[in-house]
């Protein structure tokens, strides 16, 4: 597979690459000069199973924030420059454990350069990220448009002007809203390197689209073993990022860990709330530290039936439910019981 074949970076306390699991990144979109506030979100998004975290540094300050943060977080810290090189340089020099540019964008070579060798000296990763929206003028007009092609010639060529100048300490993205797009251009970049690939759909939208555009992209090029740490794009709370990397992973095998919850899509024998029973199911099983999958049907003639893939589950009848284990029906309980029945036998699971 491509990833078992990349180059390993190392960012912070995490390394990527070679084989290695693949991480979740997620990003703040609090102000970066708010210490308070953006340590806050980054602690929240680390409970929640983020393993990277990126920060905006649109100004001096926020480069500066980059100490304070860095002292009060356990999770590796990346700076996102756009345009100015000196910001770059000061997030560096404030802690960041890898920054993010696009050469494009930064500058003269000598600008380019004077990164790259704060960089060398530190020892810190460069994400060269190219998106769809940032490509070059001139690829957009010979190409008539953003194509997968073009994506990758601007990475590579990003790429190849930090080489010239002899650091190698890289991690590529390549960015698109068009899902079918962004997959093609993986295909393509993984042929032509051996960098470690951050994957994305860029813009992906709000929590339905979102969501729906990121599986769908991820799950193409995660599923053809391209793609070395991940983010999902919403634009929403970045706790739902991570719960649907989270996700993404494991429901392609690439994770273990968690309470997986299926529940059936309900029908006219449902005689019980079952839509506000699995929420109630999957927000509760969060904090429970086991690798198991957990049903949630809503008939009790073919609840049994369909939970039997399940490690233990609950089906809903008029005013009683089924505690079912491994498709055997356990006991009887009252519907006003249910969760607590099942979580407090999922806290005493014995293995």
């Amino acid at each position: 597979m491509y990833r078992d074949h990349t180059k390993t970076i190392k960012i912070g306390d995490k390394i990527i690459g070679g084989g290695n699991p693949i991480l979740i990144q997620s990003m703040t979109n609090t102000r970066t000069e708010d210490v308070a506030a953006t340590v806050a979100q980054i602690q929240a998004l680390a409970a929640a199973g983020c393993e990277i975290i990126r920060c905006a540094v649109p100004t001096m300050e926020a480069a500066q924030a980059f100490s304070e943060i860095r002292k009060q977080i356990s999770i590796p810290l990346v700076a996102d420059i756009h345009f100015d090189y000196k910001l770059a340089i000061a997030a560096m020099e404030h802690g960041a454990d890898k920054i993010r540019i696009n050469p494009g964008n930064i500058g003269s070579v000598d600008r380019i350069k004077a990164v790259v060798d704060v960089a060398r000296e530190r020892n810190i990763p460069i994400r060269v990220g190219v998106n769809g929206g940032s490509l070059e003028k001139e690829i957009v007009a010979r190409d008539g448009g953003v194509t997968a092609e073009g994506l990758v010639e601007s990475a590579l060529r990003q790429t190849s002007v930090i080489e010239d100048m002899g650091y190698d300490n890289l991690v590529i993205s390549i960015k698109s809203s068009d899902v079918l797009l962004c997959a093609r251009a993986h295909r393509l970049l993984a042929e032509k390197t051996n960098y470690p690939l951050h994957v994305g759909i860029t813009e992906a939208g709000t929590l339905l689209s979102g969501n729906i555009k990121s599986a769908v992209g991820l799950g193409l090029i995660l599923s053809e073993g391209i793609g070395d740490t991940i983010r999902v794009s919403l634009t929403g709370d970045p706790r739902e990022e991570v719960k649907s990397a989270k996700l993404i992973l494991r429901t392609l095998g690439l994770r273990r860990g968690g309470i997986e919850v299926v529940s059936c899509p309900t029908c006219g024998r449902t005689k019980i709330d079952l839509i506000g029973l699995a929420n109630q199911v999957e927000a509760m099983v969060e904090d429970i530290p086991l690798d198991l999958k957990v049903a949630v049907m809503g008939c009790v003639v073919n609840g049994p039936g369909e939970a039997k893939e399940a490690d233990i589950g609950i089906a809903g009848g008029k005013g009683e439910g089924l505690l079912i284990k491994k498709g055997e029906v356990v006991r009887k309980v009252p519907e006003d019981e249910l969760l607590d029945v099942l979580r407090n036998e999922l806290l005493n699971w014995k293995h």
